[in-house]
Formats: C-alpha cells, structure tokens, sequence
C-alpha cells in the first residue's frame, strides 16, 4: 500500500496529475479510514495503464474510454487513435519530402519550381 506522493514518485509524476485522473474517472482509489487515497497493487497498475495510454497520446476522455469494460467500445477509441497516428505519420512523410525537395531545389523561389509548386498545392 502507497501513499499518493510514494504512488505518484513510482510513476515519475506529480501527485496531483493522481488526484486529476481520479476526479475525472480515469483511475479508481481506495481510500483508508481517515479518507486517505491507498494505492494497492491493482491501483497502481491502473494507474500506468492511463499512465502508458497518456504517452501514447490519448486524451483523459479516450483513455477512460479505452479502459471501459465494454471491449467493443474500448476498442473502437483504440482503432480511432491508431487511425489518427498513421495519418499523422503520412502528413509527416509528405512534410519530410517537401523539406528535403527545397533544400535541394536549385530553385530561389518556391513558385519557380514545379515540384515545390505542386507540393504547396497539395497542402
């Protein structure tokens, strides 16, 4: 059993980012007799699940979602963020070929340049 400052060092963040997931649902605490938050084994571990589901890049909203009992739901905000990240990932791509195309361009002027005008074009 932890405190939520011992909680919160095990994780690496701050106690009240805790006591935030906790407020909005995300994360669900005992507490002792005096109305202490108790973090067992079973806290703690939902606790870098939302953790985890947090860098992976999912908001508070998605991350209760996704740890929601109901698997079809949870996986739907899963295959929606998944989807997300790969366009991100495409849009990223293109922005790395546009980028290595102007340092190369012999051109001064974007506009002089077919290739960089059709890669503005394609914003």
């Amino acid at each position: 059993m932890k405190t939520v400052g011992e909680a919160a060092a095990e994780l690496g963040i701050e106690a009240h980012v805790l006591r935030h997931w906790e407020q909005v649902g995300a994360l669900t605490v005992r507490r002792d007799g005096n109305g202490y938050r108790v973090y067992d084994d079973s806290a703690l571990e939902q606790a870098r699940t939302v953790l985890k589901l947090r860098r992976v890049g999912l908001s508070l909203p998605e991350v209760i979602a996704a740890t929601s009992p109901q698997k079809a739901a949870a996986q739907a905000v899963v295959r929606a963020k998944i989807a997300a990240l790969e366009n991100e990932i495409v849009r990223r791509q293109q922005a790395m070929t546009f980028l290595r195309h102007t340092v190369e361009c012999r051109h001064r002027y974007l506009d002089d340049c077919s290739e960089c005008a059709t890669f503005v074009r394609e914003a």
